[in-house]
């Protein structure tokens, strides 16, 4: 019996160790997350900056893969899914799904109010395809409130953007927390950003989706 716990225990920190590189970038991002989140896709976040494309950042998307997730999947896709669609995403983006999002820095020169930037044209966007064209701008400003627009982040930077239970946007900056805002439709709208209509990597939104189409026939 103690044997069996100590390989059980052993295949877990192999687990936790392993890696998957993002291609396009060659950033490495665990396959699971020290609070059980597996990886289901990684993706490269591209921008026009003075008319020039832009590697941005790499992310990689995780999600708590457990019963309740399945049970809510096969409610709205049924037992014998064979691959990802519409539902899939809207059930995820709408839902009280424990997901994050793991950005790594890759562009060179990036300082906090830069990102910020970012976020908020993003979130705008976001926000307006979900409830008809309103900004909520002050819904925006309470994310990442507490970073401070010096802050550099080199090549290599972590943040990281978590949905916790109860409809609980979470902002992490190289570890620190900078914010954390109860809102329904702010984190539908930080999700779509990802995987609404107009994702920002549709291979990562594809590579997503048949991850969670396999679990569902997974024991």
């Amino acid at each position: 019996m103690q044997a069996e716990v100590g390989r059980k225990e052993e295949e877990e920190e192999e687990e936790e160790e392993k890696m998957e590189v993002e291609p396009k970038t060659g950033v490495s991002f665990p396959a699971k997350l020290p609070d059980g989140k597996q990886l289901c896709a990684t993706g490269l976040r591209r921008r026009k900056l003075l008319a020039f494309g832009i590697n941005f950042y790499a992310f990689g998307m995780y999600v708590h893969i457990d019963a309740r997730l399945k049970e809510l999947l096969k409610a709205k896709l049924g037992e014998a899914a064979e691959k990802p669609c519409k539902e899939l995403y809207e059930a995820v983006i709408d839902g009280d799904v424990g997901i994050a999002v793991r950005l790594v820095i890759v562009f060179k020169g990036l300082t906090m109010s830069m990102v910020r930037k970012s976020f908020d044209e993003g979130l705008v966007g976001s926000l307006k395809k979900l409830t008809g064209g309103q900004k909520n701008e002050e819904l925006i400003k309470k994310v990442m409130a507490a970073a401070k627009d010096g802050t550099k982040l080199p090549p290599g930077s972590v943040i990281e953007i978590t949905r916790l239970p109860g409809q609980v946007l979470q902002a992490k900056v190289k570890d620190e927390l900078v914010s954390k805002v109860e809102s329904e439709l702010l984190c539908r709208a930080y999700f779509h950003l990802y995987l609404g209509d107009d994702p920002f990597d549709k291979e990562a939104k594809e590579r997503f989706g048949r991850t969670l189409v396999s679990s569902l026939s997974a024991p």
